[in-house]
């Protein structure tokens, strides 16, 4: 865990975030605030509402009631591309690549939203557009080299790399769009010990080196614990617990979420 990364200061902070999808209720009045710098998790049974608060979150849906700020600044209903240009990024549970796409394009097309080029100085090849693709192409074989991907499959398609690979070729398509704010949901998911074991230190070197604030859902309890400066938990759509790793894994309220009521 990180001792300074409590400085008091929020980069995102939700007000009685609320979605409702017709007369379901998945996120009910959740309050929420991540500092800069920290590592946080949001973590909570099946069906909590977790992913439905991460959406929201990062642009998918609009909240059905509540504020959302990023940096001071009311970003409810802000779309999800113009998040990233704000500094949001975030991998999805089920990775989301163009398995046919080369590696390095994949991560290009991340990059989309940084670059400057208008239509027109596209479809006429201006020395400033060329100039830009070719700085784009470094930056993004930057990227893949820091999390972790052999130079020699930049070139290879997509589908072609194993399943750690995609979820590191997910998260450099993420960095490249340079954030303040990454969200990583479930990105350990699918993954056998070892890998897991390399991807959390990964994320703390993010946090680390890039100075990045990292939000992830996790199941992968070892790993929450482990990891986290700040652990909140969500169960029927509501938050029920936070606090930093020891406090939440010994509240009863969430121990209860997790294994039942004692009936006797």
């Amino acid at each position: 865990m990180n001792v300074n990364a409590s400085n008091n200061i929020p980069i995102l902070e939700a007000q009685q975030l609320t979605m409702r999808f017709g007369g379901l209720t998945a996120v009910n009045q959740v309050d929420f605030i991540l500092e800069r710098g920290a590592i946080a998790s949001l973590i909570g049974p099946n069906g909590a509402g977790k992913t439905t608060f991460f959406n929201m979150l990062t642009g998918i849906y609009t909240p059905s009631a509540g504020t959302l700020w990023l940096n001071n600044r009311d970003i409810t209903g802000t779309s999800a591309d113009k998040l990233v240009t704000l500094g949001v990024a975030r991998t999805f549970q089920n990775i989301r690549l163009f398995n046919n796409m080369s590696v390095i394009d994949n991560v290009l097309v991340g990059m989309h939203s940084r670059l400057k080029a208008n239509l027109v100085g596209a479809l006429l090849r201006s020395p400033q557009v060329v100039r830009e693709e070719l700085e784009a192409r470094e930056k993004a074989k930057y990227w893949l080299e820091y999390a972790g991907i052999a130079k020699s499959r930049f070139f290879e398609m997509a589908k072609n790399l194993s399943y750690g690979e995609q979820r590191r070729l997910e998260i450099a398509r993420a960095l490249a769009c340079e954030p303040q704010l990454l969200l990583l949901d479930e990105p350990t998911a699918g993954m056998n010990p070892a890998e897991t074991a390399n991807l959390t230190k990964f994320i703390q070197q993010l946090r680390d080196e890039l100075k990045l604030t990292v939000l992830l859902i996790e199941h992968d309890m070892k790993l929450v614990m482990e990891i986290s400066d700040r652990v909140t938990v969500m169960a029927s759509g509501r938050k029920i617990s936070e606090g930093n790793p020891i406090q939440v894994q010994n509240d009863p309220i969430v121990i209860e979420a997790y294994l039942g009521k004692d009936d006797e």
